[in-house]
């Protein structure tokens, strides 16, 4: 059973990989029908205790959220992170808080070396660093003014010290094993065809007599070239 708090929860249209009608991203399509969570990445309930409800699953990503309730009533989704359990509190601080995993805080009140996770680029923008399952970022460096910070794909990158960030690592969901073609069907990926198994009029690299292998550089079905090319100038 897939919990969800209904009035954070919408539609969103979706284009099955269509753009003005003509296909645009291919292999995308007959997904099951799933509702979009909205999530609290601005987490600007500032100094109001929030406890957490229960643990929830996100069909639109690769992570859990965690629901809280806060002190006033409202109800907010949040990613779930490492070291949350049922009943924690949570708060979301612009002054020198407790640096507890979940808790969010301004990166000028944080140490060098803390990790990290739904981190902002401009204040008050909402989080937009180290949001996907497993991954964090570190506090390596702060001056008067900007922090640097290590993502986990190593590059670095310069903030302001009014950035809000999250403490604690993302919680890493178990990607679970595919047992049949159809559960990919129902996530919304169709089927995938090589270029080599198809006739001359649907690809470049079909045709041919038996198997053969293209018998050109291996490109795409619109002829651009893959597989090495460099299609940056």
């Amino acid at each position: 059973m897939i919990f969800k708090h209904k009035k954070l929860c919408f539609f969103k249209k979706k284009n099955s990989g269509r753009s003005n009608g003509k296909i645009s991203v291919r292999h995308k399509g007959n997904s099951h029908k799933k509702l979009y969570r909205k999530i609290d990445f601005l987490r600007n309930k500032f100094d109001i205790p929030a406890k957490i409800s229960r643990f929830d699953y996100d069909p639109n990503r690769n992570i859990e959220l965690a629901l809280l309730k806060y002190n006033d009533g409202e109800y907010k989704y949040i990613i779930r992170t490492n070291n949350m359990f049922i009943n924690k509190n949570i708060i979301s601080s612009l002054k020198k808080s407790n640096f507890s995993s979940g808790n969010s805080t301004l990166l000028k009140y944080l140490q060098i070396g803390t990790t990290l996770n739904c981190i902002e680029k401009y204040p008050n923008s909402g989080a937009i660093f180290s949001r996907s399952s497993g991954t964090n970022s570190e506090l390596i460096y702060k001056d008067n003014k900007n922090a640097i910070i290590k993502l986990s794909s190593l590059k670095k990158k310069k903030i302001s010290l009014n950035c809000k960030a999250t403490i604690g690592k993302i919680f890493n969901r178990i990607k679970k094993k595919m047992y049949k073609a159809g559960q990919n069907r129902w996530k919304g990926i169709r089927p995938t065809v090589r270029g080599v198994a198809m006739n001359p009029v649907d690809h470049p690299l079909g045709g041919g007599e038996g198997k053969t292998s293209g018998g050109r550089h291996p490109c795409s079905p619109f002829g651009k070239k893959s597989k090495g090319y460099k299609s940056k100038k």
